[in-house]
């Protein structure tokens, strides 16, 4: 993570799973304060950045690739905002290319397996993101084509599988569990940056965040409602569910009966890049701000519910 010190010498620091290759790095980094203010964590799967000598040599266009695929410099954004807020927060460094932590570990185009296990799934409900390109591990770009020169083999497949997702999510589990036990309530806030949304017919602008819930699925139903309120008041234009509703991370980690909550935040690129949306520009500071504005409002929200909605129910 590219964050030094959050919080001081008492961080709490960790970091987990791996990225084979040349560089031999962990595939996430997390820091928190001794002691969280709020029952929140933030994490950021699709920020990494740390890419294989190999992994590059096979794509067909290493530059173009790596900017489509990530959610570009949101890790930025999630430092910033937990600087402000004193949140735990979970930065993968393994990036998209190699593979997607927000899809199912089944969600694979068999296609691009030279040698898939016996029984390989080709078509079904799990790997329906896959056949349109951007699956456990992206195989097309919309107006580019194929990604990689040559498929990946099985055992390269199981390997990112073994050291890069079933870590995280394992982890991220594990951390959401120990909010919950402390608090009553833990929410989850899963940070992603998007492109620019076209604005729809009768919209002087188009959105510049997309919240979303699994349509009312991964969470209590006053905590989306605040956070709309609350960029309704700084003049944030935003969306509910479309296009982007969540996907694997909030279907996997979400349990509001549980006492454990997510939200998917998208936030434009366009908001905290420059013009070319590759560089961090001067709104990212001011974006950062109005966001740790939006995890506090939300994480006093979740400590309410906690109070009264799952410490209650274990009790019963």
């Amino acid at each position: 993570m590219r964050s030094g010190k959050l919080y001081g010498p008492d961080s709490v620091t960790r970091s987990g799973g791996a990225i084979d290759g040349d560089i031999s790095k962990p595939a996430f980094r997390y820091v928190a304060p001794p002691n969280m203010p709020l029952p929140i964590l933030i994490a950021v799967p699709h920020g990494g950045r740390t890419y294989p000598t190999q992994a590059l040599e096979q794509m067909r266009d290493p530059a173009h690739c790596t900017l489509r695929l990530e959610d570009r410099l949101v890790d930025l954004l999630g430092i910033e905002i937990a600087k402000r807020t004193g949140t735990g927060l979970l930065v993968a460094e393994a990036p998209r290319a190699l593979l997607d932590l927000n899809r199912d570990r089944e969600d694979v185009d068999w296609e691009m397996v030279s040698d898939p296990r016996t029984g390989g799934v080709r078509h079904s409900q799990h790997n329906r993101r896959a056949r349109s390109g951007l699956g456990l591990v992206p195989r097309k770009l919309s107006g580019f084509g194929e990604i990689w020169k040559s498929r990946l083999t099985q055992a390269e497949l199981d390997l990112r599988i073994d050291q890069i997702h079933r870590p995280y999510h394992r982890f991220l589990a594990y951390e959401l569990e120990q909010i919950r036990n402390r608090w009553g309530a833990a929410l989850l806030v899963d940070l992603h940056s998007m492109p620019p949304l076209r604005a729809t017919p009768g919209q002087e602008r188009a959105p510049a965040i997309v919240l979303g819930d699994r349509f009312g699925a991964s969470c209590d139903g006053r905590l989306i409602t605040r956070a709309f309120r609350y960029l309704e008041d700084k003049g944030c234009l935003s969306a509910h569910n479309r296009p982007y509703s969540g996907g694997y991370v909030l279907d996997r980690h979400a349990s509001p009966m549980r006492g454990l909550h997510a939200i998917q935040i998208e936030v434009c690129r366009a908001t905290y890049l420059d013009q070319s949306l590759s560089r961090a520009g001067n709104g990212l500071i001011p974006m950062a701000e109005m966001l740790a504005g939006l995890v506090r409002e939300l994480g006093a929200a979740t400590a309410g519910l906690g109070d009264r909605g799952y410490c209650s129910q274990a009790a019963e």
